[in-house]
C-alpha cells in the first residue's frame, strides 16, 4: 500500500473515530404530549448538553439542568431577541431541576447567572 493510501485510511479511521459520539447522540424528539425535552448538564462554568441542539423547532421545551459542581449555579432563560425573562433559578451541588418554556421562532438563550458562564444562543429555531 503506497503512503497515500495508508495516510487516507488513517484519516477515515480518526475522523470516524471524532464523529462516533455525535452520531450517537440522542435527537430530539417530541413526547406523547408534544413537549420535547432537553437534557443539560452544568459544569464549572460551561454546560453540556445530552442530545443534539441543531434544528430546534418552535414548541413546548422541557430544560431538564443538572448541576454538577460541587457549588451553588444557577439556570437562567430568556427569548433570544427580546431578552424577556422566561425562567431562572438556582440549583445546589447534584441538584436537578426542570425549566418548562415555550420556544418561539424568536430563539432562546440561556446562561449560569451564579457561575459567571457565556450565554448559549440557540437562534436557530425553525
Amino acid at each position: 500500500m503506497n503512503i497515500f493510501k495508508r495516510v487516507a485510511s488513517l484519516f477515515v479511521l480518526v475522523a470516524t473515530l471524532v464523529a462516533a459520539p455525535f452520531a450517537t447522540s440522542a435527537v430530539l424528539e417530541p413526547r406523547e404530549d408534544g413537549v420535547t425535552v432537553i437534557n443539560l448538564e452544568q459544569h464549572g462554568g460551561h454546560f453540556s448538553a445530552k442530545e443534539t441542539l441543531a434544528g430546534l423547532k418552535a414548541g413546548e421545551y422541557e430544560f431538564v439542568i443538572t448541576n454538577k459542581t460541587n457549588k451553588l449555579v444557577g439556570f437562567q432563560i430568556q427569548n433570544f431577541k427580546t431578552h424577556a425573562g422566561l425562567d431562572m433559578f438556582p440549583l445546589e451541588p447534584g441538584q436537578t431541576r426542570v425549566s418548562r418554556v415555550t420556544v418561539t421562532t424568536d430563539g432562546v438563550r440561556f446562561r449560569c447567572p451564579i457561575n459567571p458562564t457565556p450565554w448559549y444562543d440557540l437562534d436557530n429555531i425553525n
